[in-house]
Order: C-alpha cells, then structure tokens, then sequence
C-alpha cells in the first residue's frame, strides 16, 4: 500500500510531466488508487501550495482547468517570468524564417502553399520553427481548398511591440519601382 507522502510524490511526478492537464481517472488509473483517494490528495497538495510560506503560497499553484489539473506560475510571481523572459537572449530567426515571418504577416491568412509561391521555395521546415516559437499558428482550414490557413498570434505583436497588424510600416516603398519595368 502506498503512504500519503508516496501517493501525493507520485501525483507530483505525473503533474510535473504532462503537457495537458490531467483528469482524476486518469491520475487514478496510472497510479492504480481509487478516485476519491486521488481527489483527496489533490485537494491536500492544493492547500499545502497555498499555505507554504506563511501563507503567502508558493511561486506556483495547482489548478483544477478544462477538466482536469495542471501547475501554472502563481499569478503574484508572474513578474519573475516576464523578467525571466525578457533577460534571456532570444534565439535570432534565420533569414528564410524572417521572410516567412514577413510573407505571413502582410498577407494573412494565407497557406503555407501561397507562402511557397511569394517566396519560391519550401517552406514547410520554417513554418513549423514559427509555430513553435509561437509567432505563427494555424487559424482554420479554408472551406474551398482545406488547405490549413496561418497567421501571425498576440506574442509576435509583443515582441515587436505594437498592437495590431495593421501597425506594421507599409511595404509599397521596399519594392521595386513600377516606372522601370515594362
């Protein structure tokens, strides 16, 4: 049999490593324990969080969200993180990623297959690299075609410290002038 301490380390250990919340069942059925044992554990680890320190809490918290529990930063600290982020040195994007990133942003919504076409090349890797930075994500899959549409998120706005698309400097004086092509 399992000790309170071993069950709510376990439950712990599980939290720590999903990506999603988890559910009860699931929590109950991975560590094979009833449900309401696994409930009553939860509830525990939730007040041990939020009394440690006096009852100032820890830095985090364990929330019950979309059906089941996850760790969030606790919202008193979310300070610390924007620090955090702010002070780390950002990985630069490539070139082909600004140019994606760029295409993107003028013309969303718009299909990885219509990025390839403005710039003439795959660019399958570049956009999956913008998805996981979190400066692109897929919008919806258009009606007509099903091709997945993208556009640029609320982070890329941060990050380049404006709010909204339409704050982006025009581009009609960076292409080439129209008098000379016949």
């Amino acid at each position: 049999m399992t000790t309170d301490f071993q069950l709510r380390a376990a439950l712990e250990a599980l939290l720590l490593s999903a990506e999603t919340p988890l559910n009860l069942v699931t929590m109950a059925g991975a560590l094979e324990v009833p449900i309401g044992t696994v409930s009553a554990e939860i509830e525990a680890l939730v007040l041990d969080y939020n009394q440690a320190h006096e009852g100032a809490g820890r830095g985090f918290e364990l929330r019950e969200v979309g059906g089941g529990w996850r760790f969030y930063v606790r919202q008193s600290h979310d300070w610390a993180l924007r620090q955090l982020v702010a002070n780390e040195n950002p990985a630069k994007l490539s070139q082909a990623a600004l140019e994606t990133l760029s295409v993107i942003a003028y013309r969303q919504p718009i299909s990885r297959g219509q990025v390839s076409s403005i710039r003439g090349v795959n660019v399958d890797s570049v956009v999956r690299t913008l998805i996981s930075r979190g400066l692109v994500a897929e919008l919806y899959a258009d009606s007509d075609t099903g091709a997945q549409m993208f556009g640029t998120t609320q982070m890329l706005l941060e990050v380049l410290g404006i709010n909204s698309i339409d704050e982006l400097p025009a581009i009609s004086p960076y292409l080439p002038d129209q008098d000379g092509i016949e």
